[in-house]
């Protein structure tokens, strides 16, 4: 029993160590699995630690100096500002057509010809029956005047008693039925000459000419072709005056109380997106038209073409300007705060020093931009309305400096024109002073959202 007991004691100690290579085989995925796991947390923590160490950093901008315009946008098209469609007041065959599309012609000049061989003969024939009664005519006072003879013969008779009361009464009522005549003959004469002066006009009509100076923009009708002018008149071609063209601007619902009659506008096309073209608002048509729900009404301005480089139905951008303030000092909307009324905001109503807003117009280039009163611009303008002064009242907000030894300072500012972006400060800023405009978020820079000024809706502007 000793020997056995022995032996089995071998026989387990031998079987201990094969037992820890097993488990330590079945354990090694799980090993490794967890190295992996402890080596993302560890990348994680120094990812978070390292972007956290930049989370809360200044984003500085440089006041500079640029133009702001606050805008209207809108889509629009180029139409002549007068254009004729010149038709056909007669029927027949147009035999010949002496312009052609694209043409310059001159008011009265012959454009196009019909068959007039109809007409013609009709003034003929009205000729003739004129020449009838005149004839008849003759005859008719030949016989009022014997007439009136035999009348006063009668009458001279009828005093010598030489002659009956019958005789006499006879002789003066043809005398009255031949002037009768005359005065029948002389109506038919004219009527006649009334119908050959109209068939004269009709057959004028043949020949087309130009009603007015400009360049010939279509000619829908074809030489040879039959025109039916009976119940409406036919168009053959169409005369446009080039020279100034009108924009057809499209302005939504909502843009369209920020228009002024006489504000400055301009637009770009497609084709030469750098180059202006400028303008002022003449009209706003008063009824809208809807599309998909969408109420847009009709802005009109006009452009003088010269060089006729516009053409009829090219696509405008249109910029209808509010205000405008060139070489403005300028910082991003981001870096604006407007808070509750201060002393700044007591001071937005008084006039403003140098780079105050102008409302005399953006014709005027006035003052503007102005950096503190120090360093004036050429600043802000706004087209002529209703309400430039109140589109153009500085507004009260702060700014946060970043001074040279990077000491942060809040400081009073005015603000002028601002559009989407940018925002003109009048005074209180000076170019080249920083200014806080966001805080950085690990590596990636978060802006501030725009601040909207006291009793002004929209982002950081006069909208």
């Amino acid at each position: 029993m000793n020997v056995q007991s022995r032996f089995r004691d071998l026989d387990a100690t031998a079987a201990r160590p094969q037992g820890r290579q097993g488990w330590m085989a079945r354990n090694r995925a799980s090993m490794i699995l967890l190295l992996l796991g402890l080596l993302a947390l560890g990348g994680a923590y120094y990812w978070y630690t390292a972007s956290s160490s930049n989370a809360g950093k200044p984003v500085v901008v440089t006041a500079t100096r640029a133009d702001v315009e606050d805008v209207v946008t809108a889509v629009g098209n180029l139409q002549p500002l007068t254009s004729v469609d010149v038709g056909a007041q007669v029927s027949g065959q147009l035999d010949t057509l002496h312009v052609q599309i694209g043409d310059d012609v001159m008011k009265g000049q012959l454009l196009a010809e019909i068959d007039s061989s109809v007409m013609a003969a009709k003034v003929d024939a009205d000729n003739a029956q004129l020449q009838n009664f005149q004839a008849q005519l003759a005859e008719k006072q030949s016989s009022l005047a014997l007439a009136q003879l035999q009348a006063g013969r009668q009458t001279r008779l009828m005093t010598d008693n030489a002659t009956s009361q019958d005789a006499l009464d006879t002789a003066e009522a043809t005398a009255k039925s031949a002037a009768a005549q005359v005065k029948s003959v002389q109506a038919q004469i004219q009527q006649s000459e009334s119908t050959l002066k109209a068939d004269k006009a009709t057959l004028s009509y043949s020949k087309i000419y130009a009603p007015m100076t400009g360049t010939i923009s279509a000619i829908p009708a074809k030489q040879g072709q039959t025109l039916n002018a009976n119940q409406q008149a036919p168009v053959i071609l169409t005369i446009a005056d080039l020279t100034t063209m009108t924009v057809y601007t499209q302005v939504s619902e909502a843009d369209v109380p920020k228009l002024r009659i006489g504000m400055d506008a301009y637009f770009t096309t497609l084709g030469n997106g750098n180059r202006r073209y400028v303008g002022k608002l003449r009209q706003i048509l008063p009824t809208p038209t809807v599309t998909n729900n969408v109420v847009l009404y009709t802005a009109l301005f006009d452009v003088a073409n010269p060089n006729k480089q516009l053409m009829s139905q090219m696509t405008a951008q249109v910029f209808f300007v509010r205000a405008f303030a060139q070489n403005a000092v300028i910082v991003p909307v981001a870096a604006l705060h407007y808070g509750p009324p201060g002393p700044a905001a007591g001071r937005a109503g008084a006039a403003p020093q140098q780079g105050a807003a102008n409302p005399a117009g953006r014709a005027g280039r006035g003052g503007g931009g102005g950096g503190g009163g120090r360093r004036g611009g050429r600043g802000a303008g706004a087209g002529a309305g209703g309400d430039a002064e109140a589109v153009l009242r500085p507004r009260a907000a702060t700014v946060t400096v970043v001074k040279e030894d990077g000491s942060q300072e809040t400081r009073d500012v005015m603000v002028g024109v601002t559009d989407r972006v940018n925002a003109q400060i009048i005074s209180g800023l000076a170019e080249g002073e920083e200014v806080i405009a966001g805080q950085e978020v690990g590596t990636r820079t978060t802006p501030r959202p725009a601040p909207r000024p006291p009793g002004l809706p929209g982002v950081g502007g006069f909208r």
